[in-house]
């Protein structure tokens, strides 16, 4: 039945990979099964046959799509099955686009859609990686134009050694998460988190994984070669030519004093008003043409600020090559947070609210990854006021959580372990003014949020952005890329880090890939970049965390009981730990290793919610000493509470060192009494003695 049906196979990291086609998905484009261990994804590339009208851009779309099926789970919540797309599989899509959406055709206007459907997950063979490589050879053997293909690879850093597509167990330990693609020639993406790795380090750890890379092209190359498709023809959308210098004679002056301002209000306005008047010249001969107009005088602002940088040295707002934008910062912004900052770079402003809670309020995860919760959780929102935009707030998009992810991965590594402090953190950066690299503005009031809460961060990190301009064999990068340069540039290249090392990569490109020349200048601007920042800005700031948590934060405690103690804490039905909450107002979260997590307003109630459980799991040991106190006499002995909740009989052969004829003659209720602990009797009561003890 599938006379067409190929296997092609090769080892990547000393696992098979094995790519199929011919099978599946036949009425797509192009289509492949990838098996990467036990990891399987279905990747399929399908264009449209004609170009969507009236855009300037590509439109392209890819879909990491999880199955939960394929960890042999059944979806969580009432409808149970998968909705909206997890944060991993956004942030998964991300870096999958990243690398492919630079080699479409600039002039391509066919709607492309590139679906990865996870169907089986080997947690020892990243499903990503296996995603990446399924939809490069999907695109690479069908009809659509392309000038693929890439592959990529995962580099992990285990025990000082490098390793390709580490397996989960080493994931566990390494220090450095990084993500490489590439062509043959050059690499086209990177995205890294890392616990402070050097800039030598993540250099030769990129390096290694473009000599990987170059081999997993050669065989891909092959696949090409034995079942690849023509490539198809489209019109193209590229702007008519003459009158693209017709409108460039006309407005270039007028661009060129329009760009001349650090102020993007001014710039902004400047350019509407060359609009407008090239709109009234050209709108009686080339009718509804306004995106055709706006796509060239696009292009003419590129012109000029591509032409400044690489003639002249020249940036927009006056500023050298190497100099970072007028910098401040304040934190303690609002009373009732647990903790804020304000970070200001040029016209870029992040407003970073740190908020802490119980261990019980840490996010719990529904998706195919290992792991089932995470206590740290940063979010990014930036609303059309921003930049001047008038639209209403939507929920986020796929950008707002990939930037909020870099920010959380940026920060992670110099964070407190919960032993340390026990709290869960959210982290919410509210872009305020937007005009340039506000994701590693966001970075740095982060950092200051932080110190501001109280939370015990190793050291201060800093984010910074590099940018790039290349034309031939010429480049020249710059810091701190504010938005024109971000939009008419070649990259950005956006590097965390403290003084110590690297703690998140992520690069966006437009070209076809960097030398390893570029790459290495770029670590080298943005480290002095981040260098600059700590010392002159965060640390002058704020020059450590807080003593203390904020007053309006919770009160944590952390307690460790056996476990065999745990069923009665939380007593039948819960009856127990309901009644604890309500009497002191703490919220209690119980782990199965008997670490007990106590969070409350004030620290008494916290500590009363401590005592508590303390009587609850007590244990006496026989022949310890105790002090407790009468709490009811009878006829042949009297009782004595000697802990919360632990009350014992003294019988009246044990209440003195001499024949006592009544019990009253010795102690009243409420008497205070030492007593010696006897143990538990077959019958399950605790026996004590006061004679024993005098």
């Amino acid at each position: 039945m599938f006379e067409n049906y190929k296997v092609f196979n090769y080892e990547l990291a000393g696992r098979p990979l094995v790519i199929e086609n011919g099978k599946m998905a036949g009425l797509a484009n192009g289509s492949v099964l990838v098996r990467y261990g036990d990891t399987a994804v279905l990747c399929s590339a399908t264009a449209s046959a004609a170009p969507r009208d009236g855009i300037d851009f590509l439109p392209l779309s890819v879909d990491y799509e999880e199955r939960l099926y394929a960890i042999g789970r059944i979806p969580g919540g009432y409808l149970k099955r998968e909705g909206r797309p997890s944060e991993n599989a956004i942030l998964a899509s991300r870096v999958i686009d990243r690398p492919i959406r630079p080699l479409f055709p600039k002039d391509l206007r066919n709607d492309v859609n590139l679906n990865l459907m996870v169907m089986s997950v080997d947690h020892d063979c990243s499903p990503e990686i296996t995603a990446m490589i399924g939809a490069s050879v999907a695109l690479a053997i069908s009809d659509i134009p392309w000038n693929g293909p890439i592959a990529g690879v995962f580099v992990g850093l285990v025990d000082g050694q490098l390793v390709i597509n580490p397996t989960e167990e080493q994931r566990e330990i390494s220090e450095l998460e990084l993500t490489v693609a590439g062509t043959a020639q050059k690499v086209v993406m990177i995205e890294a988190g890392a616990k402070e790795v050097s800039d030598d380090k993540m250099f030769e750890a990129i390096m290694l994984a473009h000599e990987e890379i170059k081999k997993l092209i050669v065989f891909i190359d092959s696949i090409i070669a034995e079942v690849g498709k023509k490539k198809f023809e489209y019109p193209s959308c590229e702007v008519p030519q003459d009158l693209y210098e017709s409108i460039k004679e006309f407005c270039i002056e007028d661009v060129r004093r329009a760009m001349d301002t650090d102020d993007k209000v001014i710039r902004d306005e400047g350019i509407q008003q060359i609009k407008n008047r090239v709109y009234e010249k050209y709108d009686p001969d080339y009718p509804d043409m306004h995106v055709v107009i706006d796509e060239i005088i696009y292009k003419i602002q590129k012109y000029v600020v591509r032409r400044w940088l690489l003639d002249d040295g020249k940036r927009v707002d006056g500023r050298r090559l190497d100099e970072i934008r007028p910098l401040a910062a304040e934190v303690g912004l609002f009373k009732r947070t647990h903790g804020s900052a304000m970070f200001t770079r040029g016209q870029t402003q992040a407003i970073t609210i740190a908020t802490l809670g119980s261990i019980g309020e840490a996010q719990m995860l529904d998706d195919i990854g290992g792991d089932e919760s995470k206590r740290y959780m940063h979010h990014y929102n930036m609303p059309g006021f921003s930049v001047g935009d008038p639209k209403s707030s939507r929920s986020p998009g796929r950008r707002e959580i990939g930037h909020g992810a870099l920010a959380e991965r940026s920060l992670y590594p110099v964070l407190p372990s919960v032993e340390e402090f026990p709290y869960a953190i959210r982290l919410v950066s509210e872009i305020v003014s937007s005009n340039g690299s506000t994701s590693q503005a966001s970075v740095c009031g982060s950092t200051l949020a932080l110190m501001d809460a109280g939370v015990p961060i190793k050291s201060p990190v800093a984010g910074i952005s590099c940018g790039l301009i290349t034309e031939g064999d010429r480049w020249m990068t710059m810091i701190d890329i504010q938005g024109v340069e971000d939009f008419f540039g070649d990259m950005d290249f956006k590097v965390a880090g403290t003084h110590k090392g690297i703690t998140s990569i992520q690069m966006d490109l437009k070209i076809d890939g960097l030398t390893p020349e570029i790459i290495r200048e770029a670590l080298a601007v943005t480290h002095k970049g981040r260098d600059y920042i700590i010392d002159e800005i965060i640390l002058k700031t704020i020059s450590e965390p807080r003593p203390d948590v904020s007053e309006y934060a919770p009160k944590m405690i952390t307690m460790q009981i056996n476990v065999d103690k745990i069923r009665e804490v939380i007593g039948t039905g819960g009856k127990v730990i309901q009644k604890i909450v309500a009497d002191t107002g703490a919220k209690i979260d119980i782990e199965d290793d008997g670490t007990i997590y106590i969070a409350a307003v004030n620290r008494d109630s916290a500590y009363a919610a401590k005592s508590i459980i303390d009587s609850i799991v007590f244990e006496p040991e026989v022949g310890q000493i105790y002090t407790g106190r009468v709490t009811r006499i009878i006829p042949i002995g009297a009782f004595v509470e000697f802990a919360p909740g632990k009350e014992g009989l003294v019988h009246i052969s044990k209440l003195d060192k001499t024949r006592v004829g009544k019990v009253e003659d010795v102690c009243s209720v409420g008497d205070e009494m030492r007593v010696k602990y006897l143990g538990v009797d077959e019958k399950g009561r605790i026996n004590l003695s006061r004679k024993d003890a005098l």
